[in-house]
């Protein structure tokens, strides 16, 4: 087992065992999801990748503990086969049939330890209390305690977890997701990283001598500054208040520029990512994309990737201001009040601990907030595309239950987490709040005993409330953090689709092509489905129109996405002009082929740039000639804006007719040598139709035309026709003639079409 990308929520490994073994990757998956908390699970026996879902109350470090379990019992039933011993039970406990670490008994065993480490810490506080404190004024001491506190905090939180266990390109990068985030824009974070620091550092000097500035005042002036030359209280106050204000503009100054540069830098991340993501998208090959929900894919492209724009526009600019803090906090008390660094220095490695405890726990809860919404979401959108389906089947009721449902289990989930995200930010208050009392306490019993100066006590005063205020809100930094964590695994989840190899295979110029059309014993089958096409053979003539006619299901619209290579038959070879089509330059092959489809999608613009989309250079008289070839003219120029009229969403302001032609006249206005017409004429009346076949005719002159039909007077004048049965079997072909006088399926199906009675 190889893990690729371990997320709070989500897993994938790489498992060799499953490679090439359907039914072990089958019986993996069926033990893995009877384990509670489980929620998806998909196993390739082709790759051997498994991908697991869970919910959040399960942390990744069980995940994969119950993947290697289901591993083992798979391990275990493979050699069960082999040795024709019965396959042990994928419903058993930990503890029946398997071996396990833990049993009843486990949580007992986890919590005692920790109930009496709790009791001897307690009780050893409360013997050695003064002892402890005298060794805490020692500030080498005080500092190496809280550095091997800080250290063991984050060993253990890194042994917890799984990543440890990843290859090192993949640990690298599961380590640092900033870099993947900055990617090449570390100099304008290196710039707004340092205007940040220096401004908190100009606030903590503002801060540090306004304390100055009062003792000053009560003092009637102040022995250091003497000691510097500067004498006389109104000399000194001026030095100290001249002081304090350039600082405050520095602050402001600083400030502002990190402000500017911050949202600059995220705004440009923002762009990169979606840009490079959108790219990457449009190159993603149909069958790869098919998979992916529409809505789940816009998600990542606005909500996740401003998620990351966010985090670095805000957050990151919080964290150098916390970092800095903590850098000048550590060494003014270790150099002004040793005696009293303990109380500044020991909230440090609570609020690393915090941070890790409540690590898995945020990001659980946020993954399983996302993939609620995402499912609110789509539902959401998709019932917006069905409007008139909801309208029509009365199922209003039905559907606003469904979204209420949704958006309930939406809001629980976002109250689970916001009550997790709630908690750390107040300890961390707390924390902060105890060491301001503390250092106030100690520093002033230490100053009225004279072993500590007010000259040095006075700027220490406000300083760990800062640095505590700018650590308190680790909690929220971290919870963005995380969050932005999780839409990049999901960006970059999109990143992980495979391209199509779009600059790859020989050149063939459209002038090149003669349009020889030829599958040779080719079987496709879609996921999950039987074959839609199983050792199919047929060729199409250049330069003629060739019929394909057929049942649903008879793998007709299979063979223009296997030609147009949105999809790769299991077997047997496409052939364009004698070449397979795997070998030509993907551009090429497409441009050679104009392609339309029974639900031509049309973009919410006019009619002309609909009609110009892929052409975009074509003149008018151009577009006109096209939209008059295609039967659209008429309608077109009885629409009060003609050419310049706007179709609506998806063409929702045409009919089903009046879009099959603009997409056909868009295709005609192409002049491709190979033109597919996919039911590009079953919404369009019969006369509309004749007029169409009629231009046609004329425009497929010399041309190689596929007509994919149901009806088949849309296809009794081409050249030949072939009648595909299920499975994609070819049961007959000829010419119109020929079949309807052979008295087989094509007969059949041409007396039901004409209302004729069927032969005896």
């Amino acid at each position: 087992m190889r893990p690729r990308s371990i997320v709070p929520g989500r897993q994938r490994w790489e498992v060799d065992l499953l490679r090439g073994r359907p039914a072990s990757a089958r019986l993996t998956e069926t033990s893995l999801l009877e384990a509670p908390g489980i929620e998806e699970v998909h196993a390739s026996p082709v790759t051997g990748r498994v991908l697991v879902r869970h919910d959040r109350t399960v942390s990744p470090r069980e995940a994969a503990r119950l993947l290697r379990r289901a591993i083992a019992r798979t391990l275990a039933a493979l050699r069960a086969t082999a040795a024709n011993l019965p396959w042990p039970d994928t419903t058993a406990q930990p503890g029946e049939g398997m071996p396990e670490n833990r049993g009843d008994g486990a949580g007992a065993g986890r919590w005692l330890p920790r109930i009496l480490g709790a009791s001897g810490a307690v009780a050893a506080a409360i013997v050695g209390g003064p002892f402890l404190l005298k060794l805490l004024s020692k500030p080498l001491l005080t500092l190496g305690l809280t550095t091997v506190a800080t250290t063991a905090v984050v060993r253990r939180a890194w042994r917890r977890s799984d990543s440890g266990k990843q290859s090192a390109d993949e640990a690298a990068a599961h380590r640092h997701p900033l870099r993947r985030i900055i990617g090449p824009h570390k100099r304008k974070f290196a710039l707004a990283a340092l205007l940040s620091g220096l401004s908190q550092l100009a606030e903590m000097a503002l801060f540090a001598l306004s304390p100055s500035i009062v003792l000053l005042v009560a003092k009637g002036g102040s022995a250091t500054l003497a000691t510097y030359g500067v004498a006389g209280v109104t000399a000194q106050l001026s030095l100290l208040v001249g002081a304090a204000g350039t600082a405050c503009l520095a602050m402001a100054a600083f400030g502002y520029g990190a402000s500017v540069v911050w949202r600059q830098l995220a705004q440009t991340i923002e762009d990169d990512w979606r840009t490079r993501t959108y790219e990457h998208v449009q190159r993603v090959a149909p069958a790869d994309l098919e998979k992916e929900r529409v809505s789940r894919v816009n998600a990542v492209l606005s909500e996740d990737i401003g998620q990351i724009g966010t985090f670095v526009g805000t957050n990151m600019n919080d964290v150098v201001q916390m970092c800095t803090s903590l850098a000048l906090l550590i060494p003014a008390f270790l150099l002004l009040a040793p005696q009293i660094a303990w109380i500044a220095l020991a909230p440090i490695p609570l609020v690393a601990w915090l941070s890790f405890r409540f690590h898995e726990r945020a990001v659980a809860g946020h993954a399983a907030s996302d993939a609620r919404r995402s499912r609110l979401n789509g539902r959401v959108t998709e019932n917006l595309h069905a409007h008139t389906t909801i309208k029509s089947a009365v199922t209003e009721e039905h559907e606003i239950a469904r979204i209420t449902e949704l958006n309930r289990e939406c809001s629980e989930a976002d109250r689970a987490g916001g009550r997790s995200s709630a908690i750390p930010p107040q300890i961390l208050r707390l924390a902060g709040g105890s060491a301001l009392v503390g250092t106030v306490l100690l520093g002033g019993r230490a100053v009225l005993r004279g072993t500590l100066s007010t000259a040095a006590f006075g700027p220490l005063i406000e300083m760990p409330g800062m640095a505590m205020l700018k650590l308190s809100r680790l909690g929220s930094t971290t919870d963005q953090y995380q969050r932005a964590v999780t839409a990049l695994d999901r960006v970059e989840r999109l990143h992980d689709l495979p391209l199509e190899p779009f600059a790859e295979g020989r050149p063939m110029p459209r002038q090149q092509v003669k349009g020889e059309i030829e599958l040779r014993n080719v079987t496709f089958a879609y996921p999950g489905r039987p074959p839609a096409l199983r050792d199919t053979s047929l060729v199409v003539p250049p330069g003629r129109t060739t019929g394909i006619v057929g049942t649903s299901g008879a793998g007709k619209t299979t063979v223009a996405k296997l030609l147009m290579r949105f999809h790769h038959p299991d077997r047997g070879r496409v052939l364009l002009d004698g070449a397979d089509v795997r070998t030509l330059a993907l551009p090429d092959l497409r441009r050679a082929i104009g392609y339309v489809t029974q639900e031509p999608f049309l973009f919410d613009a006019t009619i002309a740039e609909n009609i110009r989309y892929g052409t975009f250079d074509a003149t008018d008289e151009q577009l006109v000639t096209a939209a008059r070839t295609a039967g659209a003219d008429a309608f077109i120029d009885g629409l009060p804006d003609g050419y310049a009229t706007r179709v609506g969403e998806r063409g929702a302001a045409l009919s089903g007719g009046q879009k099959q032609r603009i997409a056909l006249a868009r295709t005609i206005l192409r002049d491709p040598p190979v033109i597919i017409l996919d039911e590009a004429t079953s919404a369009v009346d019969n006369e509309t139709e004749a007029i169409i076949q009629q231009a046609l005719q004329v425009f497929g002159t010399d041309r190689t035309m596929v007509v994919i039909a149901h009806r088949l007077s849309t296809v009794q004048h081409a050249d030949q026709i072939y009648v595909m049965g299920p499975g994609g079997v070819v049961a007959e072909h000829g010419t119109h003639e020929e079949l309807v006088t052979r008295g087989g399926t094509y007969t059949t199906l041409w007396q039901l079409q004409a209302g004729t009675p069927a032969l005896a």
